[in-house]
């Protein structure tokens, strides 16, 4: 049985789309293989918004490829946003590669990589001969391996590069299976839509994600009923832009937004008990959903609502159609609608033309608004987009200092923030063992903070229960469950 090796770098939805692919792979006959070592097919799924992503997929794929002396039959591909942005340029930059394979042809991965793979099998059994038709894949590597090299040590091309980058109708119906689970597990991703129409100058996303397109809700909550069936018990609807979900192909209903409809029907989902959304953009958080919070009780009390810069200035030169106040405002109609509702943002640092006066803008925001969490980032070019052809580019020293300073902050906060829980109870969602900590559990409170927790994996994982908070290291809590 072939194996693949499928790694993730980027963002939840990137880990979704991963998800898909492996399935497919499942269903061909292959096995999902957490050692790159000993797979047939090694496959990366790349994000293109932050440099430092690209980089390390792009470093990781080069250091994967000694893997080709030893099994020269190995499939190599890159899937993903860097994959639809650069395409044909990476065969320049990772001469071992085999595929390439864009955002709207997940469902394509698996169909070109067995068809490499099989044409390879089938060439290695016509060079050896017929008597080595039964050998394992490792003594036909080998065998290859000794017809494959050239006589300066070399591998000869065995294929021509396949790439496929082309915009695909209905590839946003494609992300729908999830893995099978021989344990429980407790939460799942649901991708309700692709693409992006915003254009905000910093990001790539609509290029290599293509335009707004969502999926039919009774599709959406057919999933979330499979996912119930198979244990879980919280969901986390996916999109760019979330809340714009269906905004150019429903219609409104009763002035509720299709995005609210949506809630509304997973909500009516027996069994989900939680439901989260990532991430919502200002441009469309209306009232219907703010109001939403005080009637669907199963929504978490945690929104992850990207800020990026407390400056009016710099949020134009962003393309942020909104100015802060206006960030502020949907916030605390939030709050006032959900009390103990925690929110995270994300925040660009260093973007061009940012002044001193400009970051303690955002430094104000932070403190104003108290988030519970921030992910801070120090601006990047990206390419083909108009901030990186943007006057005002800062020295990477200053934008590193700005953002040593606003994790001061942010931690303080933070700190203080969960420092308050220790000695009350929080309702958590048991995720199973902690990934730091495979003898502890570790869950979630509704407002998406981290418990870690001793106790019975197989008994609670699923389950949901009341937990004592015992202490605090600043970001993650600790304390016992309380289990009748």
């Amino acid at each position: 049985m072939p194996k693949v090796f499928i790694k993730t770098y980027g963002c939840q939805m990137n880990a979704r789309d991963s998800e898909q692919v492996a399935r497919e792979f499942v269903d061909g006959g292959y096995t999902v293989t957490l050692d790159e070592s000993d797979a047939d097919a090694i496959l990366i799924n790349t994000c293109s918004v932050r440099d430092q992503a690209e980089q390390k997929a792009l470093g990781k794929m080069g250091m994967m490829g000694k893997w080709r002396e030893a099994r020269p039959h190995v499939v190599y591909g890159f899937m993903g946003c860097m994959a639809q942005s650069r395409g044909e340029e990476l065969f320049e930059r990772i001469p071992h590669l085999d595929v390439v394979v864009g955002t709207q042809k997940y469902h394509r991965v698996f169909h070109y990589v067995d068809q490499i793979l099989k044409r390879r099998m089938v060439e290695r059994m016509d060079e050896v001969g017929a008597e080595m038709v039964t050998a394992r894949v490792e003594d036909e590597a080998l065998i290859e391996r000794r017809s494959k090299f050239d006589g300066k040590g070399k591998i000869r091309p065995l294929s021509a590069g396949l790439v496929d980058i082309e915009e695909e109708a209905g590839s946003q119906n494609t992300i729908r299976d999830h893995i099978p689970s021989a344990q429980r597990r407790a939460t799942s991703f649901v991708s309700i839509m692709q693409g992006c129409n915003m254009r905000c100058s910093f990001c790539i996303v609509p290029d290599t994600r293509g335009k707004e397109r969502g999926r039919p809700i009774n599709e959406i909550v057919d999933e979330v009923r499979h996912l119930r069936d198979e244990g879980v018990k919280e969901v986390t609807l996916l999109g760019q832009i979330v809340n714009l979900y269906g905004r150019t192909e429903f219609d409104k209903v009763d002035g509720k937004s299709p995005f609210v409809q949506l809630l509304e029907a997973v909500h009516e989902v027996e069994g989900i008990e939680r439901i989260r959304f990532t991430s919502p953009h200002p441009i469309g958080y209306r009232d219907d959903l703010v109001e939403a919070f005080t009637y669907l009780p199963k929504l978490c009390s945690h929104i992850h609502f990207p800020m990026q810069s407390g400056s009016d200035r710099i949020l134009k030169l962003m393309r942020r159609p909104y100015k802060n106040e206006k960030f502020i405002t949907i916030c605390e109609k939030m709050k006032a609608a959900r009390p103990d509702l925690a929110i995270t943002t994300d925040i660009i640092v260093g973007f061009p033309g940012e002044t001193e006066e400009d970051f303690q803008q955002t430094v104000d925001c932070v403190k104003r608004l108290e988030f519970d969490n921030s992910f801070i980032f120090r601006y990047s070019k990206r390419k083909d987009t108009p901030a990186a052809e943007m006057d005002g580019q800062l020295a990477e020293r200053v934008k590193e200092e700005r953002n040593q300073e606003l994790l001061r902050v942010q931690g303080e906060l933070t700190t203080a923030k969960n420092a308050a829980l220790i000695g009350t109870q929080q309702e958590v969602l048991c995720e199973g063992p902690s990934k730091t900590n495979k003898e502890r559990l570790s869950g979630r409170t509704s407002q998406n903070k981290i418990v870690i927790f001793d106790g019975d994996a197989e008994r609670m994982t699923g389950e949901i229960f009341p937990v004592h908070i015992e202490d605090s290291t600043g970001y993650t809590l600790y304390g016992t469950a309380q289990l009748s």
